[in-house]
């Protein structure tokens, strides 16, 4: 398994998943119990998320990228809180 490459804090939910629509490769949510989710499908994003949101917000999970850019478009909205098209 590939090691997290970011850590969500008080991400915006809608925002997120904006971004995920764009991702090319597979991205996985990682929780800290250890459950890995393929947020590609949108199965796993409503039953995955539904567990980590309080308030809208995701609390605490790890995201894990196979396309480095996917993983520079996750941690652009995570650092800056933008939602680019390209990164």
């Amino acid at each position: 398994m590939k090691t997290p490459v970011l850590s969500l804090h008080n991400i915006d939910v809608s925002e997120f998943l904006d971004v995920l629509d764009t991702c090319k490769g597979n991205v996985y949510l990682v929780t800290r119990d250890g459950d890995k989710l393929n947020l590609m499908s949108k199965l796993s994003q409503m039953v995955g998320l539904t567990r980590l949101i309080e308030g809208g917000k995701i609390t605490e999970a790890y995201v894990i990228c196979d396309n480095p850019e996917d993983e520079r478009r996750l941690f652009r909205l995570n650092m800056f809180g933008d939602s680019p098209q390209t990164a």
